[in-house]
C-alpha cells in the first residue's frame, strides 16, 4: 500500500489500491469494481488542499495524472473542454497558445482543474466569481459507473451542485469552460497602512478588476495589489528582477526568516514588522496567468473563511486584537480577497458579495489557537469555510450557512446512496450518505 500525503502534510491516506485510468471506460470499471467490493473511491489530484478533502483513506485512489489536456476548443465562442486531471499551469499555457485565457484565477496554479472547481478555488475580483462560475458543462462518472453530463440546461440541479461538488457526487471526467480572449494585466503593488485599507476597501474592490492585500498580523502595514486589464503590450519585470523578488526574496529569503522565527519564537513579532517594512512598490504588465499566479515553495498551513463583504472591517479589527493576545505569534501574513455572489449551491459566495480572509502559519509552528480565534470571529459574522482549507465545522454547523445544503445532501443520497465517494472529511462536513 502507498501512503498519500497532501502538499501541506496536514492530511494522509493509505489507499488499498492506486489506479491510473487512461480513459473513462477504465475509470468506470474501477468504480464499479470498488463499489462491488464495498470500497470507497477518491480521485487523486495534486494534493493542494489543506483539509483532508482529497484523502483516499484506505479505499481505491484514482490517479488522474494521465488524464490531461484540452479535448476540444472553440476560439470563436471561448468554449474549451479539458480533461479533469489537467493542472492549471498546463491549462493556462495551452489556452495561451489558443489565444484564450480564464477570466479569473487564484494565485496557485498547481491544482487540477477538477480539484480547483470542486473545492471552490477562487481568485479576487468584486465583479467576478470563483473558478467554478466559469464552468459551462461537466461530465461525471457516477457511483454505478454510468456517465452523466450536466449544464445549465441539461440536468441543471446536478450542475448547480457539482460545480462545487467536493468530489461527493461523482468523478469529474471533463470540464467545459467559458474562456475569454487572452488579455494583459497591469499589476500595481504598493504598501499601505492597514487602517487606510480598511476604510477604503469597498472603493478598492469596486474600482479595480482584481484587488487584494496582505497584512502581517503583528504589523500595521499591508501590501495592496491591484490588477487591471491593460490594452497595451506586456511590459513584464526584467527576468533578473523577477528572479530576485519572487524566487530569492519571497521564497528563499522568506523561508529562511520563517525558519528563524520557528527556532526563536521571540523574534517573530519583530521579524513580522521587518518583513512588512521591506514591502516596496512595483508595477509591471504581463499575460494574465503570469500576473494572477505566484510560485510558492515555502510550506505553510492555511484556513480561510468567506464572510459578507460588509463585515470585513469589523472582522479584521477583531482579528488584529486576537493576534496581540497570542502566546504563539504568527509568522505568515493574512490575505484578503473578494468575489461576486453566485448561484452554486455549496459555493462560499452563494447569494452574497463576499470577502475572503485567509490566515496562515509556517509549517511546524503552533497554529491551533490562532486558527481557533479566527474561526470564532469569522463564524460570528456568518463565515463559510473554504472546503479545501483547514476548519473544524461539521454538517450541523454548515447546514445553517448554506440555504441549499439539504438539497445537496438529497442529491448526493440519490446518486451515491452507498457512499462510494465518501471519506472521513465528507462524513464530517456532509454527514452520512443515504
Amino acid at each position: 500500500m502507498q501512503r498519500w500525503t497532501n502538499w501541506a502534510r496536514t492530511a494522509t491516506g493509505t489507499p488499498s489500491s492506486v489506479l491510473a485510468p487512461r480513459d473513462t471506460a477504465e475509470a468506470a470499471a474501477a468504480i464499479r469494481e470498488a463499489a462491488a467490493a464495498g470500497r470507497t473511491v477518491r480521485p487523486l489530484g495534486t494534493g493542494h488542499s489543506f483539509s483532508s478533502i482529497g484523502s483516499p483513506g484506505t479505499g481505491c485512489a484514482l490517479d488522474l495524472s494521465h488524464w490531461t489536456g484540452i479535448v476540444r476548443a472553440e476560439p470563436d465562442t471561448g468554449l474549451v473542454t479539458v480533461r479533469a486531471g489537467t493542472p492549471l499551469h498546463q491549462l493556462n499555457a495551452e489556452l495561451d497558445g489558443l489565444g484564450l485565457a480564464m477570466a479569473n484565477l487564484g494565485d496557485i496554479d498547481q491544482q487540477t482543474i477538477s480539484g480547483a472547481i470542486s473545492t471552490g478555488t477562487h481568485g479576487t475580483g468584486g465583479a467576478l466569481g470563483g473558478l467554478a462560475t466559469q464552468v459551462e458543462a461537466l461530465e461525471l462518472l457516477l457511483a454505478d459507473g454510468s456517465e452523466r453530463c450536466c449544464s445549465a440546461t441539461e440536468n441543471p440541479e446536478l450542475f448547480a451542485a457539482a460545480r462545487v461538488g467536493l468530489g461527493a457526487l461523482g468523478v469529474i471526467t471533463s470540464v467545459t469552460l467559458r474562456c475569454v480572449p487572452a488579455f494583459t494585466l497591469h499589476a500595481d503593488e504598493r504598501p499601505v497602512p492597514l487602517e487606510e485599507v480598511l476604510e477604503s476597501f469597498d472603493e478598492l474592490a469596486a474600482d479595480n478588476d482584481h484587488a487584494e492585500f496582505y497584512w502581517f498580523p503583528h504589523s500595521a502595514n499591508t501590501l495592496v495589489k491591484r490588477n487591471n486589464r491593460h490594452d497595451g503590450p506586456p511590459r513584464p519585470l526584467h527576468p533578473v528582477r523577477h528572479f530576485l523578488e519572487y524566487e530569492v526574496l519571497e521564497n528563499r529569503l522568506f523561508g529562511t526568516v520563517c525558519k528563524l522565527g520557528r527556532a526563536v519564537p521571540a523574534l517573530v513579532r519583530p521579524l513580522n514588522r521587518i518583513c512588512a517594512a521591506t514591502w516596496s512598490a512595483r508595477s509591471y504588465s504581463d499575460r494574465s496567468h503570469r500576473v494572477f499566479t505566484t510560485p510558492r515553495s515555502v510550506r505553510f498551513v492555511e484556513s480561510e473563511y468567506a464572510i459578507p463583504q460588509e463585515a470585513l472591517r469589523d472582522v479584521l479589527r477583531e482579528l488584529r486584537s486576537a493576534a496581540r493576545g497570542l502566546d504563539d505569534p504568527v509568522m505568515f501574513p493574512v490575505e484578503v480577497r473578494v468575489a461576486a455572489a453566485d448561484d452554486i449551491w455549496l459555493s462560499t459566495a452563494y447569494q452574497r458579495p463576499t470577502a475572503y480572509i485567509a490566515i496562515h502559519q509556517f509549517q511546524g509552528m503552533p497554529h491551533r489557537r490562532w486558527f481557533d480565534a479566527f474561526e470564532d470571529i469569522a463564524g460570528a459574522a456568518g463565515g463559510r469555510p473554504h472546503w479545501g482549507k483547514m476548519h473544524r465545522l461539521d454538517a450541523d454547523a454548515l447546514r445553517e450557512r448554506y440555504p441549499r445544503f439539504d438539497d445537496f445532501r438529497r442529491l448526493r443520497a440519490e446518486l451515491d446512496p452507498a457512499g462510494v465517494f465518501r471519506n472521513a472529511y465528507l462524513d464530517r462536513v456532509l454527514g452520512p450518505c443515504g
